[in-house]
């Protein structure tokens, strides 16, 4: 061979041989990727909440909203009322009370569930979207549910001249369903989630005062927690 061949087949190794290179770099930066994203997405899997409503033998909650009001929330349902402070049962609530609200929920996702508002609904909404993000009501305070555990979300019309006040106010006094969506996300800010809630009237008895007499009941006026639909917001949605 003249010194002209071996030069081209030198030259056609060296091409063979850095193609080779290349396609093992790009195998390489690829299962790299690959393997940084399923990291990734375990990652967030582990950060994610999911709410429901509590387990009917889950505890009680009592819940303090901040101004001498405290409700006491029963497992698997919801409150609604009008007005009065602790100990004042029986009293008529005046024409500027405030409406409270507040729902017994457990997170059965992986990670710590963060609420960021909500938005009410005076009937038992059954749309297929829920509210645009603009429309939920910021919560005034923290609301933290751990994993695997039971927590709570509450909320409440304190402004009589708010045009939602009035709507939600005969809602409750009329012993209507009514509907919240739930806007939260994990603890890092993300992974945010709408949850929609519907709360169904129900009764039960129950002793006024546990030490006097057993036959003094009174009808303790509650609703039933219902999950109806998920929406994900930052991510592709479930269905």
């Amino acid at each position: 061979m003249t010194w002209d061949n071996w030069a081209t087949v030198a030259d056609l190794a060296t091409a063979l041989g850095t193609l080779i290179l290349a396609v093992a770099t790009f195998s390489a930066v690829k299962s790299a990727n690959l393997t940084a994203k399923i990291a990734q997405q375990s990652l967030l899997v582990g950060l994610r909440p999911v709410l429901m409503t509590s387990r009917r033998d889950d505890p009680m909650q009592k819940v303090n909203f901040g101004d001498r009001k405290w409700v006491r929330i029963p497992a698997a349902g919801a409150v609604g009322e009008v007005g009065g402070e602790e100990g004042t049962r029986g009293m008529i609530p005046g024409p500027d009370a405030p409406v409270y609200l507040a729902v017994s929920l457990r997170n059965v996702g992986n990670g710590i569930a963060v609420m960021h508002g909500w938005r009410f609904y005076p009937d038992w909404h059954r749309d297929d979207e829920h509210a645009p993000l603009e429309d939920f009501q910021r919560q005034s305070r923290d609301l933290y549910i751990p994993v695997g555990d039971i927590g709570f979300w509450q909320g409440a019309f304190r402004d009589a001249a708010d045009p939602r006040y009035e709507v939600a106010r005969k809602t409750i006094e009329a012993r209507q369903p009514w509907t919240v969506e739930l806007l939260y996300g994990d603890h890092e800010g993300g992974q945010r989630c709408v949850s929609r809630f519907t709360m169904l009237p129900r009764n039960h008895e129950s002793s006024v005062d546990p030490a006097g007499p057993a036959t003094d009941p009174e009808v303790i006026k509650s609703w039933a927690a219902t999950l109806s639909r998920h929406w994900n917001v930052d991510r592709p949605d479930p269905r």
